[in-house]
């Protein structure tokens, strides 16, 4: 199940960095990648640096959401 919570975290955190890049971006909307020529070193670190905010927020709303899930199941919190 774990496993399963994770990749759809990945897909969840993706699709929310797309979004917010749109709005904080330069107005392409694609986010820089590292080795991007075009882009200067703020932009492909800010870009970084959301990116990794925003997969470590959703990991661990999703890791919390499953651990109360098991709470609520078994009346345990998960180990």
């Amino acid at each position: 199940m774990g496993v399963l919570f994770g990749i759809g975290a990945g897909a969840l955190a993706g699709v929310l960095f797309k979004q917010v890049w749109k709005l904080v971006g330069d107005g392409d909307g694609d986010a820089p990648h590292a080795t991007d020529e075009e882009r200067g070193w703020g932009e492909v670190l800010a870009a970084a640096a959301l990116q990794g905010a925003i997969f470590a927020v959703v990991k661990a709303a999703v890791d919390r959401g499953g651990a109360v899930g098991v709470r609520r199941l078994t009346g345990r919190w998960p180990e």
